[in-house]
């Protein structure tokens, strides 16, 4: 894909795909996550991999679209259904408006302040500083638990135990009260949601929030990639590590990961992988400790398919962390790579 330089010529599959690369692999990575249509997962994927450059201006066009949603919850706040309804057929035509309008009114009563949870908790942290606490519990009380955690977290400690007392202590709130203090700071903090990006997409943004991804999520899209498009799929393989890549370690990187696991987490991970995989862990631990391992394997019987990928998960961001301290070398894909003593 050349660089993009109109945004009323992409598809909504290629906007998607460059917001989720302008929010950066951690939260697109959430967010794919959060698609249950593993077809929509799996096309969004192959427009990063194919995306280029997408110029500044296009990309505020399309966070302006997008933005626009949040905007329209207003217009039901203050005009009515019929008003929003009459503005959104305005700006996107009958069809898109019913589509955006249906979305909007079976979230905006359960869900306000959903303009943050697509902002960075540390820069919502910084701002949210000089508000009132009680302010700042009201927004919490409503956000994501994983993004309300990572804004509680970056608050200054004095603040953090009083937002904290005044979420449980919380009670009803008027909707009243909620939906206009909501206008206010959609307002007042929108630059947080609009920032100015310049994008660079391809095969590596792919590879970084796969990185981050789920196994599931992670396994469909390679396993897609790999049918219809081999080439890309070893591409981005290459720039990645998964969970089976350990076979790829050396001995010395595969026995300083194992100090960093314990032993229930790795027999978890190992469940149903390839004998390969399990015996390159194997050979790299005492005669004992293997024997130990392979009785507390057989010992779990089955297990959910979804507790083996969170362990596996969990073991390939120790070696990534290890990795970037420089204590280990990966070799991604199979790559030889000569050491030298």
């Amino acid at each position: 894909m050349a660089e993009v330089t109109n945004a009323n010529l992409m598809s909504k599959q290629q906007k998607v795909a460059a917001l989720l690369i302008a929010m950066g692999p951690e939260k697109a990575s959430e967010i794919l996550r959060s698609i249950p249509d593993e077809g929509e997962v799996e096309a969004i994927a192959m427009e990063i991999a194919s995306m280029n450059k997408v110029s500044p201006e296009v990309v505020n066009a399309i966070m302006e679209e997008f933005y626009s949603l949040f905007q329209a919850t207003g217009y039901i706040s203050t005009g009515g259904v019929n008003y929003a309804k009459q503005l959104l057929k305005n700006a996107y035509g009958d069809n898109e408006a019913d589509n955006i309008l249906e979305r909007l009114v079976s979230t905006m009563q359960t869900n306000p302040f959903q303009f943050f949870n697509n902002a960075d908790p540390q820069q919502l942290a910084t701002s949210f500083q000089n508000e009132n606490p009680q302010l700042i519990s009201l927004i919490l009380a409503y956000l994501k638990p994983d993004v309300s955690a990572a804004i509680l977290g970056n608050l200054n400690p004095d603040i953090q135990l009083d937002v904290a007392t005044r979420i449980a202590k919380m009670d009803r709130t008027n909707p009243e009260v909620l939906r206009e203090v909501e206008r206010i700071l959609e307002g007042k903090f929108s630059s947080l949601m609009a920032a100015d990006f310049t994008l660079a997409g391809g095969v590596e943004a792919l590879a970084e929030i796969l990185n981050r991804s789920d196994r599931t999520t992670e396994k469909g899209i390679l396993d897609h990639f790999e049918v219809s498009d081999p080439e890309m799929s070893e591409e981005v393989r290459n720039l990645m590590f998964v969970f089976e890549d350990i076979i790829y370690l050396d001995d010395r990187s595969i026995q300083r990961v194992l100090r960093e696991v314990e032993t229930k987490d790795l027999g978890m991970s190992l469940k149903g992988v390839d004998s390969t995989v399990q015996d390159k862990v194997l050979k790299n631990m005492s005669e004992r400790a293997a024997e130990m391992l392979m009785e507390d394997m057989e010992f779990m019987g089955p297990v959910r398919s979804r507790d083996v990928q969170e362990k596996q998960s969990f073991i390939v961001g120790i070696i990534r962390a290890l990795e970037a301290s420089g204590e280990i070398t990966v070799a991604r894909g199979g790559e030889d790579d000569e050491l030298i003593e």
